[in-house]
């Protein structure tokens, strides 16, 4: 039997650990492995190559992808979807798993529909908004990576005493704004979420002066709107200041964290032996420490709920 492996949408820290786990247990358990380039984008254009034990050597600690990605607006045609369908059956391909956020994921459900073969889902992503996983694979990474560069910019702030307003990613949802904003001890955490407004924001800041607090970082997801008139609101209405640094796209790549990393591996395992045993149309997730398969149209249709608690106890220690 042949398993396609391929990596779609934005990429993610231990990406290439899922691929190589994918790999090296498919090809002992009799699997022959070929990887699929460039996403969605190179199955169209059948851009598909053998994977070997060593062709997934020394890629355990990479970030990113070495399949690549690719965004395909094809893809989200029927005509897209259906050439898909044709390059699989072409190439003999007989599973595929997907690793990839809930948009591949959508994409997967769709193809699922034009091709009678087992589609497992990874989910790897540094936003974490896959409904049916406690964490997703990258997400550990990105909140390091991007507490690591708050750090620094908490010694600015503190030297000069400024407001610092500091956006991560998280264009719909606010995961990673929420664990980064309590880890890094931020005064006030801006999620799409939970509503807080412009007033709010300057009676907490006036609040933290009032306390003798000279500074105050701001996480805030890029969900929010516009950062740069958040600055504006806060210099115009205290006697702060303000500064706006976004971090970007330094949140996807680095080396994956060992807590990415072993994600990928247990997910990439897993994903093999429930295709062994025969399942269809499910996605990885880990629930309360224990690996699970969900269905994949679950998970990818799923809103998955930020958790409050989290955000309250935020609140609770920002004095």
């Amino acid at each position: 039997m042949r398993l396609g492996v391929i990596t779609s949408g934005g990429d993610a820290p231990g990406m290439n650990a899922a691929i190589r786990a994918v790999v090296r247990c498919a090809i002992p358990s009799g699997l022959e492995v070929v990887g699929i380039e460039r996403g969605y984008s190179g199955l169209i254009s059948n851009q598909i190559s053998p994977l070997d034990l060593r062709s997934v050597g020394k890629i355990l600690h990479l970030g990113g992808t070495f399949l690549r990605s690719a965004r395909c607006p094809e893809f989200k045609t029927i005509e897209g979807v259906q050439r898909g369908a044709d390059v699989l059956r072409e190439n003999q391909i007989d599973g595929l798993i997907v690793i990839g956020g809930d948009g591949s994921f959508k994409g997967a459900v769709k193809l699922g529909k034009h091709i009678d073969i087992p589609i497992i889902g990874i989910p790897a992503t540094i936003d974490n908004d896959v409904a049916g996983t406690d964490t997703t694979i990258g997400f550990d990474t990105a909140v390091n990576t991007a507490l690591n560069a708050i750090d620094k910019i908490r010694d600015t702030a503190l030297s000069h005493e400024r407001v610092f307003v500091v956006e991560v990613m998280g264009r719909d949802r606010g995961f990673l704004a929420l664990e980064v904003g309590l880890t890094a001890g931020a005064g006030i955490i801006l999620v799409p979420e939970i509503e807080c407004s412009l007033k709010k924001i300057i009676e907490i800041i006036k609040g933290y002066e009032e306390k003798g607090k000279a500074t105050t970082i701001i996480v805030a997801a890029e969900g929010i709107g516009n950062t740069s008139s958040v600055v504006k609101y806060i210099e115009k209405h205290t006697s702060f200041d303000v500064r706006l640094s976004k971090l970007g796209y330094i949140q996807r790549g680095g080396s994956p964290t060992a807590r990415s990393r072993l994600l990928a591996n247990l997910f990439g395992a897993k994903a093999v032996e429930i295709f062994l045993e025969g399942a269809k149309n499910k996605m990885i997730g880990l629930q309360d420490n224990n690996l699970v398969a969900v269905d994949l149209d679950y998970a990818c249709n799923t809103w998955k709920p930020l958790n409050t608690n989290l955000y309250e106890l935020a609140e609770k220690l920002a004095v």
